[in-house]
C-alpha cells in the first residue's frame, strides 16, 4: 500500500486466513515486522486480539 494503511481498511496484503502474505519478506513494512505480540494483545481468543489491534489501529491513525 504505497501511500500507508488507512485505518479500518484490510491490508491488500492480508490473506483469507489472516496471515500475512510478505511475512518474512524484506517488503514488509518496518511497523508490521516491529509490531511484537504480547499477552495483552493477544488476549484470550483472537476475537480480543483483532479488537486489541482495531483499537491500536484508531489510536495510531
Amino acid at each position: 500500500m504505497p501511500g500507508g494503511k488507512p485505518a479500518g481498511v484490510r491490508c491488500v496484503q492480508l490473506l483469507d486466513d489472516q496471515r500475512c502474505a510478505i511475512f518474512g519478506d524484506p517488503r514488509r513494512p518496518a511497523v508490521c515486522s516491529g509490531l511484537k505480540p504480547s499477552p495483552e494483545m493477544c488476549g484470550g481468543s483472537r476475537h480480543e486480539a483483532m479488537e486489541y489491534l482495531t483499537r491500536l489501529e484508531a489510536l495510531t491513525s
